[in-house]
């Protein structure tokens, strides 16, 4: 009896299937990104300064422990008050800055146990390793918000209602505005509510116990 033949298989068009499904997933399939926080960083100096001398009240302590709590000035405090309680030692205009001159916009308590004005005022962040991210991020914006509504108030007082410091910087950064003497006057105006309201926020190295 003769042996029947076994037809092959073309495998041709099985590569070609394999080749579209490799497509398919490469369009369809979303990547997540990972989240993080932007910091310009200081430009480097071959020769840094001298260090300075920084006055205990012009530091607004905030510690992160393990557990997610916040100590502010040694104090529990909770997320929702900390705008607030930033806002208040940023702008508390207790004293004078390095030219010698006070704070004329401040709207502070002008406390003299608390910052002696904006430029002076430094916010010191430290966490542990066991904070968790989504805190450690929830705070800096917190922190973050805190600067901007000042500026927000300032800008509104200087240029007028609508003039928020918020808008003037999405029209800034709106890569559809082609007006560059828009941008120019838009950049002014910028530079000079961070230079009123400058955000000093420096982190200590995470530690864990």
């Amino acid at each position: 009896m003769a042996k029947r033949s076994i037809p092959e298989v073309n495998a041709g068009s099985m590569a070609d299937i394999a080749f579209l499904l490799l497509i398919f997933f490469l369009v369809t399939t979303t990547i997540e990104q990972d989240n993080g926080i932007t910091r310009k960083l200081p430009r480097w100096e071959e020769n840094p300064p001298e260090d300075v001398v920084i006055k205990k009240k012009n530091i607004f302590t905030v510690v992160v422990n393990k557990e997610d709590q916040m100590l502010v000035e040694d104090e529990l405090m909770e997320l929702k008050d900390l705008r607030k309680a930033a806002m208040e030692f940023i702008d508390n205009g207790g004293g004078k800055n390095e030219k010698g001159e006070s704070c004329d916009y401040c709207k502070g308590a002008r406390n003299p146990e608390s910052s002696d004005h904006p430029t002076k005022a430094i916010i010191a962040l430290k966490n542990e390793r066991e904070t968790t991210y989504s805190t450690y991020v929830a705070i800096q914006n917190e922190l973050g918000a805190a600067y901007t509504e000042l500026r927000n108030r300032e800008a509104v007082r200087m240029y007028g209602a609508g003039n928020t410091y918020t808008a003037m910087n999405a029209i800034y950064r709106d890569p559809k505005v082609k007006d560059e003497a828009l941008k120019e006057k838009l950049k002014t105006r910028l530079d000079k509510l961070k230079e009123m309201y400058p955000q000093i926020i420096s982190e200590a190295e995470s530690k864990s116990n």
